[in-house]
């Protein structure tokens, strides 16, 4: 009886050592899958996402100033000042940032109020950024003005622009 026990010795061992690795080699490919289809859903392309650090940075250098630190825009931003043009909006929930799509705002940005983002001659206070911004910088505040809107106005957004 004692050799049927040593014989039964490895082939326990080979069991047991099966049984153990089913359970990790099950997890590993959980999350392997997982991995690979969260990657599909968000793009995958973890290094052009903005980075929102940098956007508020650039915000707090470039944007506040007019925009307010908060995103709240100046006093009475929608009535004219003796100049003709218009305050600064705000860029939160309270403004209409939000209801023009990323590429318009990208653009207006970039290369100002002009047509066809304004009508011909308008008079604005918003610089064009193109030449002191990148489009990485652009696109990161851009980001971090959207991070700030609440979940309410980020389902309007999408129900606005279609998405």
């Amino acid at each position: 009886m004692a050799d049927d026990t040593q014989n039964d010795t490895p082939l326990l061992r080979r069991r047991l050592s099966s049984v153990l690795w089913w359970p990790l080699a099950a997890i590993i490919t959980l999350a392997l899958t997982a991995w690979v289809l969260l990657a599909r859903v968000d793009g995958g392309d973890h290094a052009s996402m903005p980075d929102l650090a940098a956007g508020e940075r650039v915000y707090t250098t470039h944007c506040a100033i007019c925009h307010g630190a908060n995103l709240e825009g100046q006093p009475d931003w929608r009535r004219r000042k003796a100049d003709g043009r218009l305050p600064a909006p705000p860029h939160d929930d309270s403004g209409h940032t939000w209801h023009h799509d990323d590429q318009l705002l990208f653009d207006i940005v970039r290369d100002g109020l002009v047509p066809p983002r304004a009508p011909a001659g308008y008079q604005t206070d918003m610089p064009v950024y193109g030449g002191v911004l990148s489009d990485t910088e652009i696109r990161a505040v851009l980001a971090f003005i959207a991070s700030r809107w609440s979940d309410e106005v980020r389902t309007m957004r999408a129900q606005r622009l279609g998405r």
